[in-house]
């Protein structure tokens, strides 16, 4: 049984870690393993679960905002990006289901953006097939397509 002194400086070394940048309960295991005894680490994630400064749903929707606000996605991106944050597969497809129609409308716009840029050097075909191999649905391609 960890002392309160021990709990208190490894919730302090996980709060910096999470405050500098929201990170995923994943995240913080990989992060700490070494340096923190596993039920101590254990501990400290549970506290701070409680405590709302860990919240793996939470963080999947700003992760998912921040994609929308920034770059040019499919959803399939979004998904894969969460996946390697260590982020519950069952958690972002619950999210991206309730969210289905913005992100359509938002990947419908990534298409649409990302057709502008191709259509200089690329054929129509090559941009179709190109953001086949992005992931993107074929239904928001031609619907890219239909728009421009």
């Amino acid at each position: 049984m960890a002392s309160i002194e021990e709990f208190d400086n490894a919730k302090t070394k996980v709060l910096k870690y999470i405050l500098y940048k929201k990170r995923s309960e994943n995240e913080i295991r990989n992060k700490f393993s070494s340096s923190i005894e596993e039920n101590l680490l254990d501990d400290v994630i549970e506290y701070l679960k409680e405590a709302n400064y860990i919240d793996d749903n939470l963080y999947i929707e700003k992760s998912i905002n921040n994609f929308i606000s920034l770059k040019n996605l499919s959803i399939k991106e979004i998904k894969y990006k969460l996946l390697a944050k260590g982020l519950d597969k069952d958690d972002i497809e619950d999210y991206i289901y309730n969210n289905k129609e913005e992100l359509e409308n938002y990947e419908i716009k990534s298409a649409l953006n990302i057709i502008y840029k191709k259509r200089a050097s690329m054929e129509e075909e090559e941009i179709k097939n190109y953001l086949l191999k992005k992931g993107y649905k074929v239904d928001n391609i031609n619907t890219a397509f239909s728009q421009t």
